[in-house]
């Protein structure tokens, strides 16, 4: 994921072993621990006209590839900030991005509604 969609990653025949964020070399960038650095590109970012069944099978599959990714959260945030239009990141969707990056603007709007109304309060009493 951490390529563009036509580029091939190495493919390594270690397994993934999950390390707790505060265990990390706090140095190396969190990437470098990615579990789909060892897998294809393919399977996170979609082929031009691909069918939706196809999509949501490969869509499944990249997703499981991140449930056992050790820095799942800090590839989500990324994609999250960034923003990335395209591919799975940290076990989302494009689409699943939107609707979170969607919930956290409105939730955003609320607080500042909720903070303003608190200071006029205040500054009535």
């Amino acid at each position: 994921m951490l390529q563009p969609p036509q580029t091939s990653l190495q493919v390594a025949g270690v397994p993934a072993q999950r390390v707790p964020a505060r265990d990390r070399d706090q140095d190396a960038p969190w990437h470098t621990e990615a579990v789909c650095r060892r897998d294809e590109a393919g399977l996170f970012f979609a082929p031009s006209k691909e069918p939706t069944a196809a999509r949501l099978s490969r869509e499944e599959a990249a997703k499981r590839v991140c449930s056992r990714c050790p820095v799942m959260v800090e590839c989500r945030e990324h994609a999250l900030l960034q923003p990335e239009p395209y591919g799975v990141w940290g076990g989302l969707t494009a689409a699943e991005r939107r609707v979170v990056l969607a919930r956290r603007r409105r939730r955003e709007l609320e607080l500042k509604k909720a903070a303003r109304a608190n200071n006029r309060i205040a500054a009535a009493g």
